[in-house]
């Protein structure tokens, strides 16, 4: 069957699951956050609220326990590798035995066999229509096994490489590590931090009871107390009127740990060094009420757009954008405050960052350390003599955050740590995070860091 009869078709397909299939494909194919690719998908097929979170669910699921899906397809099949919509349709359908509960047994079998034929791959429909009902007969047994793996293999019970599981087991012993797995594997919630900047933010509670929005107050230790609440139940985020009028951001309470150590200042001049989409520096225009100057850069122009876009939403007057690569060689430009929001493995964020665990690797460790340590160097040379420098990860592995810090430290004695902090998510219950805060002491080698820029 060529493209064009799938089109016209008079089969009926779960478009949802469709959907979710053509997500998880093309995935495998590109670098494209798989959550990226998700919502884009969404936002085209205008799907209603209750087949979009099917969608969502489908799609993060399958990633999440990709490898422990693949293990029990392997156990019971000859060929050790299927065709990659293959393997994707009976990852789908064994996601909605084992860990979904609504789905009625028959329809999972019916879906699994019709997507196989829509995507032209009628042969094999036989042989899903098998496998699928082969899992529902074991699947009490295959529970158990599942239950077994768990406690004797918590890495591939839990879905994650035995890599990183081994390297958090010898890091933080092994009842952390698998309590750490297990939090990765949880839907992350949403999170809304209120805009300061708006005068009509006093009345937002009222106005997400009329949004139909369910939220609840959380509190930390690093961020002001009544301006972060987790939002429990809510409509598409982009269709509240409360979101378009600017009187909210959606962040993870973890990201405000960073602007917490850096002490923003009104009037100061401050530099966002990896600023997109704009989280942390809409953050800072609202702790320093707009009045000062801070300059957002990124490597890439498409997302400068997004922090004009949420500047613009959020009313905030005080931002001017540029391109790193233009900030960072001007010598003449001198900062109050810098904060270098790193690159990083994202391994404090895997359960929004779904096929990070699988995208993650040592290689990719050794070469984003290189480029973490020549950004918290150049903001360096950017730092005014009485100036603060805040660097900062959404990792938890020291080898990107302590070290890194160690590191500049020992290059460059004329700075020093004032304080750092790693938000952990089996200790502090949301999404990890490192911070450290640094000064230059000037009576150490004063004359170092200009010796080291020329």
């Amino acid at each position: 069957m060529d493209r064009q009869k799938r089109h016209h078709t008079p089969v009926s397909y779960p478009k949802p699951r469709q959907i979710a299939i053509d997500v998880l494909t093309l995935s495998q194919k590109t670098k494209v956050p798989v959550e990226s690719l998700l919502g884009n998908a969404l936002k085209d097929a205008k799907l209603n609220p209750n087949d979009s979170n099917l969608c969502r669910e489908l799609v993060s699921g399958c990633v999440r326990w990709r490898r422990l899906l693949d293990w029990l397809i392997n156990r019971h099949t000859k060929k050790p590798k299927q065709k990659p919509i293959i393997q994707e349709i009976l990852r789908l359908g064994l996601y909605q035995i084992f860990f979904l509960n609504r789905i009625p047994e028959h329809a999972i079998v019916n879906e699994s066999v019709i997507l196989a034929k829509v995507n032209n791959h009628t042969r094999q429909s036989g042989f899903i229509n098998a496998l699928m009902r082969r899992f529902l007969k074991e699947k009490e047994s295959v529970f158990k096994i599942i239950s077994h793996l768990r406690d004797k293999q918590p890495a591939l019970g839990l879905s994650h490489p035995d890599w990183l599981f081994e390297k958090w087991e010898q890091q933080w012993g092994r009842e952390k590590a698998i309590r750490l797995l297990e939090w990765n594997n949880q839907p992350a919630p949403t999170y809304a931090r209120l805009n300061q900047l708006n005068k009509e933010t006093e009345l937002l509670i009222k106005r997400w009871k009329s949004e139909k929005v369910e939220a609840i107050p959380f509190d930390c230790d690093w961020a002001r107390k009544g301006t972060i609440y987790q939002l429990r139940k809510h409509p598409k985020i982009e269709t509240l009127q409360s979101f378009r009028d600017g009187l909210f951001y959606i962040q993870d309470p973890s990201t405000l740990l960073s602007i917490n150590f850096l002490k923003p200042q009104s009037g100061q001049k401050i530099l966002d060094l990896c600023a997109a989409p704009g989280g942390k520096t809409s953050l800072i225009a609202d702790q320093i009420n707009n009045h000062g100057e801070i300059t957002s850069t990124d490597i890439h122009k498409s997302r400068l757009e997004l922090i004009q876009e949420n500047c613009k939403r959020l009313n905030i007057t005080c931002v001017k954008i540029g391109l790193a690569e233009e900030i960072l060689t001007n010598k003449e430009n001198f900062f109050d405050r810098v904060l270098v929001d790193a690159p990083c493995t994202n391994s404090g964020v895997i359960r929004r960052r779904l096929d990070s665990r699988w995208r993650m690797n040592l290689n990719m460790k050794k070469s984003l350390a290189e480029t973490q340590f020549k950004l918290l160097e150049k903001a360096s040379y950017l730092t005014k003599p009485d100036g603060l420098i805040v660097y900062s990860t959404c990792s938890i592995e020291p080898e990107e955050n302590e070290l890194i810090v160690n590191q500049f430290l020992k290059k460059h004695p004329e700075w020093e740590l004032e304080c750092d902090r790693t938000l952990h998510p089996v200790e502090d219950h949301t999404d990890g995070a490192y911070s450290a805060r640094l000064s230059k002491n000037t009576t150490k080698n004063p004359a170092s860091s200009s010796s080291e820029q020329t």
